[in-house]
């Protein structure tokens, strides 16, 4: 046997790349090292190496690649996850089992951080050879050369597939939930208007003539009592959902809600729209209520008299920015934050991607970026 060729091969003829050596080095080292306590810690170290190897490959879909991404190493789990014969993997790249699911921005960044040589960490979706598409949190580790740039690098994953598909069940349920609870509002937001609206203007036209006709002047405060249910009618129904919106759509529906909430804050609000385009029902009101929830966020908890708000679009988003000055937070995780949550459950509901900066004394920043069109 050629143990130059034994040492480095697997029984299938292919490189193990992964701890190469150490099998062969533990069937040598008996004979070639001959002090006995140093022997037995090495012997020790290179035993450890082994069963790391093996608890890795048990547990994880691992594979290594050169420094251009060649693939020179795959396990038996990332053969039989993406149903492929190591024959048609090694001396391959990635792009055989890609899904074309992730954008060319999002894999340059990819590639950016792993060439630099910090560790990679996020969820892929690839394609498996019958056509079927499986998810795997990937953590992508550099190995540096002396050069001090990577030579190779190694991904581990573990599959998620189940999890994806329980998160994307549940955010179609947010959505649904959403988009009921948006019809809702619109219909009892008409019935306000139209019903209990229009019956007190109907009751108030009739005080005038009484009070008109009969001089009867003790019904002028009764008038002002309709004519204050008038005014809260009208904002509530305004608060539930704006016929602007429906009628005429997003832009006018912003610039009304900014009128009305300076009016009753007296705070300053610096807008800048230069959004031309109607979008969809849905879109429009992920944009609207988003900058809705933002200034009230600003008006209860961040202690100005300032705020600025911009929507811009680009040919692919329609993007929207809230800022202010204030007094800042620093994001509670454990679940309050109903406010944030919503923005969060509305932005995920059409794609959209939403940021929210914030350091104590350093104000708020929340960005949502709307895109125009369902990714496919």
């Amino acid at each position: 046997m050629n143990r130059e060729t034994d040492k480095v091969s697997r029984d299938d003829g292919y490189p193990e790349v992964i701890g190469q050596n150490v099998a062969f080095l533990l069937e040598e080292i008996d004979s070639q090292v001959l002090e006995g306590e140093f022997r037995a810690r090495l012997k020790e170290s290179l035993k450890q190496l082994a069963d790391l190897k093996t608890a890795l490959d048990e547990s994880s879909i691992v594979a290594v690649t050169d420094s251009r991404g060649v693939i020179l190493y795959v396990n038996d789990r990332f053969c039989e996850i993406s149903q492929y014969g190591r024959d048609e993997l090694i001396g391959k790249d990635h792009r055989v089992i890609n899904s074309g699911f992730h954008s060319k921005t999002f894999i340059r960044e990819m590639w950016r951080t792993i060439g630099s040589g910090k560790i990679w960490r996020g969820e892929i979706r690839n394609r498996a050879k019958d056509g079927s598409y499986y998810w795997v949190n990937t953590t992508i580790m550099p190995f540096i050369g002396s050069n001090g740039k990577p030579y190779q690098y190694m991904a581990v994953r573990s599959e998620v597939t189940k999890l994806k598909e329980t998160e994307e069940e549940l955010q179609q349920m947010m959505s649904k939930v959403m988009h009921i609870q948006e019809e809702e509002r619109r219909r009892i937001s008409r019935e306000l208007h139209d019903g209990i609206g229009q019956s007190l203007f109907s009751l108030q036209i009739q005080l005038d003539r009484m009070i008109s006709e009969h001089q009867l002047t003790e019904l002028q405060a009764l008038r002002k009592d309709v004519s204050g249910m008038m005014d809260d009618v009208r904002n509530l129904a305004w608060e539930l959902r704006p016929s602007v919106l429906d009628d005429l759509g997003v832009v006018p529906a912003i610039r009304t809600y900014i009128d009305n909430y300076s009016q009753h804050y007296g705070m300053q609000v610096d807008l800048a729209c230069s959004l031309r385009t109607r979008l969809d029902v849905q879109r429009e009101t992920v944009l609207y209520r988003v900058i809705q929830e933002a200034l009230t966020n600003v008006a209860k908890y961040a202690g100005v008299s300032e705020v600025t708000v911009s929507v811009t679009e680009t040919a692919e988003t329609v993007q929207a920015r809230i800022s202010d000055s204030g007094t800042g937070f620093i994001r509670d995780r454990s679940g309050k934050g109903v406010g944030l949550f919503s923005m969060e459950e509305r932005a995920r509901s059409v794609g959209a991607a939403l940021s929210i900066r914030s350091e104590p004394g350093a104000g708020t920043v929340v960005e949502l970026s709307v895109p125009k069109r369902t990714a496919q």
